[in-house]
């Protein structure tokens, strides 16, 4: 198991709103099969990060691919391997 972070550039503002529930209900389902592991938006409005939770980077490529906000050019999608390190 290893995390990867999709940082979801934002390109399109207009289309956001449009396609924001589609994308929330995409990460909501993987929740709950327990591939993520932390979600939100950047507060400069610039786009967000996805924390997947993945046994490849291939794995998680293919999730973070099929999120609407990549699909419909909402978002341009950045994935990089997360060495994560617990605190304390």
């Amino acid at each position: 198991m290893a995390y990867f972070a999709a940082i979801l550039h934002m390109l399109n503002p207009e289309k956001n709103q449009e396609y924001r529930p589609d994308h929330l209900a995409f990460l909501d389902n993987l929740a709950k099969e327990g591939k993520i592991f932390a979600k939100g938006p950047f507060t400069d409005g610039s786009g967000g990060m996805v924390v997947y939770i993945a046994d490849t980077w291939e794995e998680a490529k293919q999730m973070a691919e099929k999120d609407p906000y990549v699909i419909h050019g909402v978002r341009r999608l950045e994935l990089h391997e997360w060495d994560m390190k617990p605190s304390g």
